[in-house]
């Protein structure tokens, strides 16, 4: 008979595995350092650099949805001030959910002009005398809006850096973008991608049937991010000895059966011009 203490230490370790379960697999396996990134070297290197040397310029991160824009600079972030003091050093904003002038008038430019002194984070190096403001989705803003920001950039350089995420950079004014070191994130292939939700996968001990890897890879149409969230999603509604199905992949996608159909005979083709040539 199993005794009240041990009962008790299985239902709390129990729920502490719902729990860890629950947390967004998108935030759990976020990249940590700079060289985690996938497949985005000339964004690596550059921002490896930044690390070294503490001197950041403003950036325009741009490309497809998914990719690490934002993994990318949070990464950053955490290796140029530190694990405890980064999060104090940032501001992060969804443009398209603040996008009006209001907001960049009052949130940004208040968090822009506070000035921060370099200290000793647990590295034992000295943190630069910045801060970061991350502006997420900023295609979304009012021209009004980004004539704003612009200012903001001009009159405090000195002490805040900014980083402007977007999916379509023709939709950044110009004088927003001559500011900024500009980066484009290509798509991530579907092998790079692979790797990276079948580590996730293991680590949570999910299991896949035949064909479910293909069927997340080719209806997330190279969005890291949005796979993940599915393989979470789907995951969440079986049991720890079910495997995931093609069926459930594209349910959960919004897939119907002969759209995903129409989509593996696309790349199949595709594959074979390439092999041909």
């Amino acid at each position: 008979m199993m005794s009240s203490s041990s009962s008790s230490s299985s239902s709390s370790s129990m729920e502490k595995h719902k729990q860890e379960r629950a947390v967004p697999w998108v935030e759990k396996y976020r990249p940590a350092r700079v060289e985690e990134l996938a497949h985005q070297p000339e964004v690596v290197g550059a921002l490896k650099e930044a690390v070294g040397t503490g001197n950041l310029p403003h950036l325009l991160f741009y490309g497809p949805p998914g990719n690490g824009k934002t993994s990318a600079i949070l990464a950053l972030a955490r290796e140029l001030f530190g694990p405890e003091l980064w999060r104090d050093r940032v501001l992060e904003l969804n443009a398209s959910d603040e996008r009006g002038i209001d907001v960049i008038r009052d949130k940004v430019k208040k968090f822009a002009q506070i000035s921060v002194r370099a200290v000793a984070p647990g590295s034992g190096k000295s943190a630069p005398p910045f801060k970061i403001i991350v502006l997420d989705e900023a295609d979304s803003m009012t021209k009004d809006a980004q004539a704003a920001l612009r200012r903001i950039i001009e009159n405090y350089t000195q002490v805040t850096r900014f980083c402007i995420i977007c999916n379509y950079v023709s939709r950044i004014i110009e004088p927003l973008q001559s500011r900024c070191a500009k980066f484009r994130f290509e798509p991530l292939s579907d092998e790079s991608q692979r790797g990276r939700l079948e580590y996730i996968a293991n680590c949570e001990g999910v299991k896949m049937a035949n064909g479910a890897m293909e069927a997340l890879l080719g209806t997330s149409n190279g969005d890291l991010r949005s796979a993940i969230n599915t393989l979470q999603m789907v995951s969440s509604c079986l049991s720890d000895d079910e495997a995931i199905t093609v069926e459930e992949i594209l349910e959960a996608s919004g897939f119907a059966d002969s759209s995903y159909g129409q989509y593996c005979q696309t790349q199949t083709s595709a594959v074979g011009k390439q092999k041909s040539t």
